[in-house]
């Protein structure tokens, strides 16, 4: 695995990790530093997520931030030889260079934040450089994949994006309606990404993305991560099915636009064959034997991912 390179858009560690009482250096879920350190340079966002019955006792969206704020704080800290919080490529580069992986933070789903431009603010300064408009709630800033799908960015949501944009942190439309989608896309000027969804085409889930949604990708520049959620993939799904919907992309064009979105700790089954971040060199060594060009196949599993961070957060 060092000769591999791994930039992946979207884990549910954090989550996993404090409902579970375990930590980020070796744990039984699908990502933990010691296996993602066996890798030349590994970087990952880690998503700020959960919903308030995910916990035994309640808690609002802020408290599921800041408990789970907290405890990427201290895993880092405890592990600060092998991690390293990232805001920018530059920051990931230097933690490259020490042998540490380079961790970046989004938060899955903008309630966590309120749904405010004021707070968004206060996540970018502690690091957060991507968010997702929704979860699969609707919420004040747009409907979903899953509610109310027909409705797309409010003027409240058009206010988040495009505060978002000026600070820096990358937009993620995994989840949002198709009208939310369109209106983010007619909304910013800059890249915005999709950072765990597959085609619509190969597999028909709202979760997807139709072609017109990924070529309006690769018009501002951004990048979809292929998610390994085996429910977004297809029937009975293997390392096959995920060349698939890469092949679609490319031949749409998106040899600049595919990156990896994982999902692990969100899924509740895998592809035949995988088993968590160790497995990564399945899809790449299936790429290499399909006569992929190894330089494309570094783009898709890293270099995408990472033209888009350093054009988007630069503070």
């Amino acid at each position: 695995m060092n000769g591999i390179d791994i930039f992946d858009g979207h884990c549910d560690t954090i989550l996993a990790c404090l409902l579970h009482g375990v930590g980020f250096t070796r744990n039984g879920g699908h990502l933990d530093l010691e296996r993602a350190g066996a890798y030349r340079r590994y970087a990952q966002f880690f998503a700020l997520y959960g919903e308030p019955e995910d916990f035994p006792e309640p808690l609002s969206f802020r408290e599921i931030f800041d408990r789970e704020y907290t405890l990427f704080r201290r895993e880092a800290e405890a592990n600060a030889g092998r991690v390293s919080l990232c805001t920018t490529a530059a920051e990931a580069e230097t933690a490259f260079a020490g042998g540490r992986v380079a961790a970046f933070l989004s938060v899955e789903g903008a309630e966590l934040l309120d749904c405010s431009p004021e707070r968004l603010e206060q996540a970018h300064a502690l690091g957060v450089r991507s968010v997702n408009v929704t979860w699969n709630h609707a919420n004040a800033l747009s409907g979903t994949n899953a509610e109310e799908t027909g409705r797309g960015l409010t003027p409240q949501g058009r206010a988040f994006v495009e505060k978002a944009e000026r600070l820096g942190v990358l937009v993620d439309v995994s989840h949002l309606s198709d009208a939310g989608f369109w209106d983010v896309a007619e909304t910013l000027s800059g890249p915005f990404w999709a950072s765990h969804s597959n085609s619509r085409k190969l597999f028909s889930h709202p979760r997807n993305l139709t072609d017109e949604q990924f070529t309006a990708i690769i018009e501002h520049n951004g990048v979809a991560g292929l998610n390994l959620y085996a429910d977004f993939l297809g029937e009975a799904p293997g390392v096959d099915t995920v060349v698939a919907h890469l092949d679609h992309w490319m031949e749409l064009g998106g040899a600049r636009n595919i990156a990896l979105g994982g999902d692990l700790d969100g899924c509740g089954r895998l592809p035949a064959g995988f088993s968590g971040v160790e497995s990564w060199p399945l899809l790449y060594e299936a790429l290499l034997r399909r006569n992929t060009p190894e330089n494309v196949v570094r783009d898709l599993f890293f270099n995408n991912l990472m033209r888009v961070v350093s054009e988007v957060c630069i503070m």
